[in-house]
C-alpha cells in the first residue's frame, strides 16, 4: 500500500512536537527527496520555532559547496554513500547552528542504479555532531514516488528516534 499524504503528515507532526518539547532544531540536508522532509516538517504552523533550514544539494557541487562534502569521499564512495551522508550532517550542522540534522542521498529511479547501489539505495545519515552521527542505509521497492515517500517517512521516524534516545 502506497504511503500517503497523510501518513507523511502524522509523521512529520510526531518529529515536530518532540523538537518542541525538547526545544531543539533541525535543518535538513536532501538530494534524492528534493526538500520533501523540509516540505513536511514546514507545513505544520509555527515550524520556525523548530525548522532553521532545508538544503536541497541534488549535485555533487552542491554537496560540496554548500555541505562541504569532499573531493575524495565523492571519488571514492559516490554521491550514495555512508561518508557523503556524515559529511552532509557536518555541514548542514555548521551551516545553519542547527542542533540537529539529518541528510539523504539515494537512487530514486527510474534510472542510475548499479549492481551496487540498485534503484531504491538509499542512505540516511542523522545527529547532533558529526561524533555522534548515525547513519544507516536501506533499499525500498517501488517507483520514483514511492521509493522518495518511503525515505521521507525514514528520515522522518530515524531522527524521531535518535532524538528520543539521546
Amino acid at each position: 500500500m502506497p504511503l500517503t499524504d497523510e501518513a507523511l503528515a502524522e509523521a512529520g507532526d510526531h518529529l515536530a512536537e518532540l523538537l518542541e518539547r525538547q526545544q531543539r532544531t533541525i535543518a535538513t540536508a536532501e538530494s534524492c527527496t528534493g526538500g520533501w522532509v523540509a516540505k513536511v516538517l514546514t507545513d505544520r504552523a509555527g515550524s520556525s520555532a523548530y525548522v532553521v533550514a532545508g538544503l536541497v544539494t541534488y549535485s555533487n557541487n552542491a554537496k560540496r559547496e554548500l555541505l562541504g562534502v569532499t573531493e575524495p569521499s565523492l571519488n571514492e564512495h559516490g554521491a550514495v554513500s555512508e561518508p557523503v551522508v556524515r559529511e552532509m550532517v557536518a555541514g548542514a550542522l555548521a551551516a545553519t547552528g542547527a542542533g540537529v540534522a539529518v541528510a539523504i542521498s539515494g537512487v530514486a529511479g527510474p534510472g542510475g542504479g548499479s549492481e551496487d547501489k540498485p534503484v531504491g539505495t538509499v542512505w540516511f545519515a542523522w545527529g547532533s555532531s558529526p561524533a555522534d552521527t548515525v547513519a544507516v542505509v536501506e533499499t525500498f521497492p517501488g517507483d520514483r514516488d514511492q521509493v522518495r515517500r518511503q525515505a521521507v517517512l525514514y528520515a522522518l521516524q530515524g531522527v524521531r528516534g535518535f532524538l528520543e534516545n539521546s
